[in-house]
Formats: C-alpha cells, structure tokens, sequence
C-alpha cells in the first residue's frame, strides 16, 4: 500500500464550470474527470456507457425500434446522460460554503456563483425532463405496438 502524498497544489474547482460540463458533455464523463482527474473509474463508466449507446442507437434506427440488442446497448447511454443531467443540478444547487469545503478546502479563493450556474441548472432540468419523458414514451410505445402484434397472431 502506497503511503505517498500528492505535493502537486490544490486547484480551484469551479462550481459553475463543473455544472457547465456536466450539461455539455457529462454523458462522456467530462464532470468528472474536471473534479477527480483521470482516474476517475465514474468518469470512465459514463464514457464506455455513451460509446456502448452509440451502436445500440444505430441498431434501433436500422432494425426500427425491433432489436433486443439494441435496447439493451442504449440503456446506459441513457443512463449516463440522464445521470448527466442531474449531475449539473446537483452541482448547481449545491449551496457554495458546501462546495468549497468539498473540492476548495484549503484554498483561499472562494465560489461566488452567480446566474450562469441557474441558467445552467434550468436548461439541464428542461432538456433532461425532455429526454426522460421522450425515452419514456418511446420505449411504451415500441411496447405496446410489439405486444398488438402478438394479440393479433393469437386472435387468428
């Protein structure tokens, strides 16, 4: 077991600019690599989570909404983007004394949060309310559409 500690200084974290990737690119992880660096096993599951999403979007498109492999590919991409999302409220709403004592301890520069951060937080409750939602009304409908058909074999 490694006793060595870091002399690299402490850098700000910005709570805005971490609110700010979380919304443009937290599906990939970019939050978390900004707060915890590379080695952040979360960051990197949100990235093999949206790379996995890419060709289960691609098989769902091909196989029009038909393929299990596809489902099953596209649902954590989903959940890293969703997860994204209300990473950057999270963040947002954090309260600012709570943020320093988390990632600025030690340091003498503090967070002033100021509108940027609730625009950021709107915009990531609307279009992550908007994804859930359209997710929601997708995956029923491909549902319910694929259990018409089986109704429909039985009934003749």
């Amino acid at each position: 077991m490694s006793t060595r500690v870091s002399t690299a200084p402490a850098r700000f974290r910005s709570k805005t600019l971490t609110a700010l990737l979380a919304f443009l690119v937290g599906s990939v992880g970019g939050h978390r690599f900004y707060l915890y660096g590379p080695r952040d096993v979360f960051g990197w599951l949100h990235a093999i989570g949206t790379a996995l999403g890419i060709p289960g979007v691609m098989l769902l498109i091909a196989s029009e909404r038909t393929s299990t492999l596809g489902w099953v590919l596209v649902m954590p991409a989903a959940v890293s983007v969703l997860a994204a999302f209300l990473a950057a409220i999270v963040y947002g709403l954090r309260p600012d004394q709570k943020w320093d004592a988390q990632f600025n301890a030690g340091l003498t520069a503090r967070s002033r949060s100021g509108w940027g951060v609730i625009f950021v937080v709107i915009f990531s409750l609307l279009i992550g309310a908007f994804l859930l939602m359209s997710g929601l009304a997708v995956t029923f409908q491909t549902y319910f559409e694929s259990q018409s058909s089986v109704v429909n074999s039985l009934s003749q």
